[in-house]
């Protein structure tokens, strides 16, 4: 599969750039929730330098279009962007303590259970578990 090029020229680039992923959003090319290609793909795509990249999305993130999520990318506003898994597991945790599926001074389910559960590594879960205990 090729990949088009659109080589982006003259004065204010990164208005340019900015101009263009706007429009892609609003033509539900990239719908709320999804994310934008990455700096490396724009700059290859549009034959622009990384920091030229970076200016467009800055003003894209200013506007309120997109937001950043380190380790994830930038994400295009109005959807549901995932949280870390260790915050969803968190999240679902306290939602039972609240209701009442775990009682007040009753033990949480074990790393191995939640593991299970969750199907997630042994590190998500600690960190989901250090969030329910106020240490990260």
């Amino acid at each position: 599969m090729r990949t088009v090029r659109e080589i982006v020229t003259g004065w204010r680039v990164y208005s340019q750039i900015a101009d263009r992923l706007r429009r892609r959003i609003t033509e539900g090319v990239y719908p709320p929730g999804s994310v934008l290609p990455s700096e490396a793909e724009l700059c290859a795509e549009f034959g622009i330098a990384r920091n030229t990249a970076r200016r467009g999305l800055a003003v894209l993130e200013g506007e309120g279009l997109i937001v950043t999520i380190p380790a994830k990318g930038r994400i295009v506003a109005g959807g549901e962007a995932t949280p870390y898994r260790y915050r969803q597991i968190a999240d679902d945790l306290r939602a039972q303590i609240e209701v009442g599926e775990i009682a007040p001074g009753a033990a949480v389910p074990s790393e191995a259970e939640l593991r299970e559960r969750y199907a997630a590594s042994r590190n998500t879960v600690r960190q989901a578990l250090a969030v329910l205990q106020g240490r990260a």
